[in-house]
């Protein structure tokens, strides 16, 4: 029930010795490696000095996660997500760093997240519902693969591109030693058995392989940069 910081993901960029504890997630969106929203307005943000000034500037509902006020201190927060502020007037979005740890980024105004589809499964009325990373389920119609990545405009949820995982397609890593990095498919290989597809990766500085599930598809092959802004 209880979170130390010596056994926290490495995701979470924190001091591991200053202190034993450290706030655990709820249940909700993400995966166990998501940073709790206290950690990211108190260490990450740097917005209050304590637990307790962090506590109550979120239970205020100052604090905007992809778009929505969100006041539970322990609200799981993970990749690509959106953190607003209103009343400072900026917003970041989670990423990684060179050691593969979420970090905020600023962003302008954009009010666009990419979500990877991890699943489809055919609801009442035999509609498509498309199961993405975060635990997000919309309909769509059947053209959507898993793999593909969707952008979305929150906190509506409105669909406003479709990205397709093929050859050429820019990609960035999201696990593994190379979390962060960003490069183009260059091969897609199935392997028989139970082991892991592998999908070759060509980068700035060196081409690498590794498991389809540490891809996420963030640009087109005949795009230049990632549909989102990426610090990159």
């Amino acid at each position: 029930m209880h979170q130390k910081r010596l056994s926290a993901p490495k995701t979470i960029k924190i001091p591991r010795k200053v202190a034993k504890w450290l706030t655990r997630i709820s249940p909700g969106p993400h995966d166990r490696n998501a940073i709790p929203l206290l950690v990211v307005v108190r260490d990450l943000l740097e917005l209050a000095d304590t637990a307790r000034e962090a506590k109550k500037i979120i239970s205020s509902g100052k604090i905007l996660v992809d778009g929505k006020p969100r006041k539970n201190y322990r609200f799981p927060v993970g990749l690509f997500d959106v953190i607003s502020i209103p009343k400072l007037g900026k917003s970041y979005r989670m990423l990684f760093d060179e050691k593969g740890r979420y970090v905020p980024r600023e962003i302008g105004d954009e009010k666009l997240k990419l979500y990877k589809i991890v699943n489809k499964t055919v609801v009442r009325g035999g509609k498509v519902q498309l199961n993405l990373f975060d635990g997000t389920n919309i309909l769509a119609d059947n053209s959507y693969k898993t793999k593909d990545s969707i952008l979305l405009e929150i906190p509506e949820k409105k669909m406003v591109d479709h990205l397709r995982f093929e050859e050429g397609a820019l990609v960035m890593i999201t696990g593994g030693t190379h979390a962060g990095e960003i490069g183009r498919i260059k091969e897609y290989k199935v392997v028989r058995g139970s082991a892991p597809n592998l999908v070759t990766i060509e980068g700035e500085r060196e081409t690498l392989t590794t498991i389809e599930d540490h891809i996420f598809v963030v640009g087109k092959p005949e795009e230049e940069k990632p549909v989102i802004d990426l610090g990159v």
